[in-house]
């Protein structure tokens, strides 16, 4: 039986603490801590109350919780309030939302009208009003 890109492969629950190092098809959502390396074909999402210290490479990844590495996605990064992300990230298309904390180089990757790949490339460090 082939699995659905939205069927959930794994769930790591707020209590949960794992080390070492997740491959997965289909969606994955992480509220605990992690700490290894991460890569999927599929969403990642990592919860509010997750703490990621990974590189993650997944087909679409949706922070609201805090990463710290690199993100790639082959089609789309979401960084969501609260999120917090430290680390460069890479997609064709990325979305920062207000009042989150971002810190690293961002790259975007689009097709010109001849077909050649353009890369744009957005250096930032932003945080939040409410940091301390």
């Amino acid at each position: 039986m082939k699995k659905r890109k939205d069927q959930i492969a794994a769930f790591l629950g707020p209590d949960t603490k794992f080390k070492g190092d997740i491959s997965f098809e289909g969606l994955v959502r992480v509220d605990g801590r992690f700490k290894g390396g991460i890569k999927g074909e599929g969403t990642l999402i990592v919860g509010e109350t997750a703490l990621i210290d990974s590189d993650i490479h997944a087909s679409k990844v949706i922070v609201s919780g805090q990463v710290r590495g690199r993100i790639v996605a082959e089609e789309r990064i979401e960084i969501l309030s609260p999120g917090r992300v430290f680390g460069d990230i890479e997609a064709p298309s990325v979305t920062i939302d207000t009042g989150v904390v971002f810190d690293g180089n961002c790259q975007t990757q689009s097709m010109d009208r001849a077909g050649n790949d353009k890369v744009a490339f957005l250096q930032t460090a932003t945080e939040s009003k409410n940091e301390s």
